[in-house]
């Protein structure tokens, strides 16, 4: 079968993915950025900006079903990736013969669009019920797997602080494990599979937030933590955060979309699922039994709640830097720059130079499109500043202060930046 898989590179499409190529059929795979998979027909497509459904006549050709996955998060296009775009590729599947049409919608948004996200969700489902397709809508709840992206990553790295988060105001979730969620594309992908039906994808428990969080705790082979109630005013501040760092282009669970979803929860009825499928979906706790958590989930869970911070204050620091060199550093600056040999003239315009340099390299660290060049531009004038330093000033490496030496540790978490910039 040649299967169209669009959003392939996220958890659940790689997910997808991966099984159906171990099942022997062939993958065609649709997301807006490049990727290196190996052995699969990749297009990169904004399908946003592909709202006209004579653009998806070529690539549907040969095609046999077509899986959806595709998602927009807050400061993306949703109305675009979730409406508009999807609307074309379903009348280019009806005006091509493709039949089944598979689409991963989110749990409750049938019930209460409470965010953008949940509104577009819902006028997606719309526009996919509307053709004569054999189409099957599948929502659903927090997703959890080996694998970790947005929610399930934030549940695991809220569980490796020293306190456990009670967040007022989150309602229940129903996790459900990603590969019941695989198991559940393949039935609809067998000849003579239902169609024409939208079921809740959710796992046989509810619990509270914060209760899944200290089941993740305990998988993680940590010891159970006290439990903080935090108020209203902090965890207000935490989403806000999350927007502004949106704004600066990173990905992040923890923002005002998620606010509106976490306060309806994320539960529903699995019984027609199981009806439907004959699956029994798995309980958290019994899967996480049968996964032992590595050292490796340790170090992402860490890593994960420490990344923002590392980008934060990295960024800062250049950018602080700058500004102290252009004002209450000067004198000191102007005095090494002269010390190695440099006239007046050309000091200044040495040290002005320096600082505007730390100041854009700071920015370029803060804001995702350029970050990957802002940490390499770091590294390259961390190791100018050494060569710089020794050749000019040389006694700065007997300095009490350390300046010379104190750029060696800020080159280790330049290393480390560029090791976890990457968010899948």
């Amino acid at each position: 079968m040649r299967v169209l898989l669009v959003g392939g590179t996220g958890l659940i499409g790689s997910a997808i993915r991966a099984r159906l190529s171990a099942e022997g059929h062939e993958c065609v795979l649709v997301s807006r950025h490049p990727t290196a998979v190996p052995d699969t027909h990749h297009i990169a497509l904004d399908m946003a900006r592909t709202t006209d459904a004579s653009e998806w006549k070529g690539i549907l050709a040969g095609v046999d079903a077509v899986i959806n996955a595709a998602g927009a998060l807050q400061g993306q296009d949703m109305q675009g990736v979730h409406v508009a775009g999807s609307a074309a590729l379903y009348a280019a599947c009806e005006n091509a013969g493709v039949r089944r049409v598979i689409l991963f919608s989110a749990i409750g948004t049938n019930r209460d669009a409470r965010s953008d996200f949940s509104r577009t969700k819902r006028e997606g489902e719309a526009a996919l019920m509307a053709r004569d397709l054999d189409w099957v809508v599948l929502r659903p709840s927090v997703v959890v797997g080996r694998s970790a992206y947005g929610g399930s990553a934030l549940l695991r790295g809220l569980a490796s602080l020293p306190v456990l988060p009670d967040m007022p105001d989150t309602a229940a979730i129903q996790p459900v494990h990603l590969d019941d969620i695989v198991e559940t594309v393949l039935f609809f992908l067998q000849p003579g599979a239902p169609s024409r039906i939208a079921l809740d994808l959710a796992g046989p428990r509810q619990m509270a937030f914060s209760d899944a969080v200290a089941l993740f705790r305990r998988w993680l082979r940590w010891r159970p933590a006290y439990r903080l109630h935090l108020p209203a005013w902090a965890v207000s501040g935490a989403y806000r955060a999350g927007d502004v760092a949106q704004l600066l282009g990173w990905r992040t669970p923890v923002n005002s979309t998620a606010q509106a979803e976490m306060r309806r929860g994320a539960t529903g009825d699995p019984e027609p699922w199981r009806q439907i499928t004959g699956m029994t979906p798995r309980d958290l706790e019994a899967a996480f039994l049968s996964e032992p958590a590595s050292v490796q989930e340790r170090w992402f869970a860490r890593l994960y709640v420490l990344k923002p911070l590392i980008f934060g204050v990295f960024g800062l620091f250049w950018i602080v830097t700058g500004i102290i060199s252009l004002g209450p550093g000067w004198d000191i600056g102007m005095l090494y720059v002269r010390e190695g040999g440099l006239g007046e003239t050309f000091a200044a315009l040495t040290v002005v130079a320096g600082a505007l340099a730390d100041i854009v390299i700071g920015l370029a660290i803060l804001w995702r499109p350029a970050s990957r060049y802002g940490l390499w531009a770091a590294l390259i004038i961390s190791l100018t500043y050494v060569v710089i330093g020794t050749t000019l000033v040389p006694r700065l490496w007997a300095d009490p202060l350390g300046p010379m030496l104190k750029i060696w540790p800020v080159l280790m978490l330049n290393l480390v930046a560029m090791a976890i910039r990457e968010e899948r």
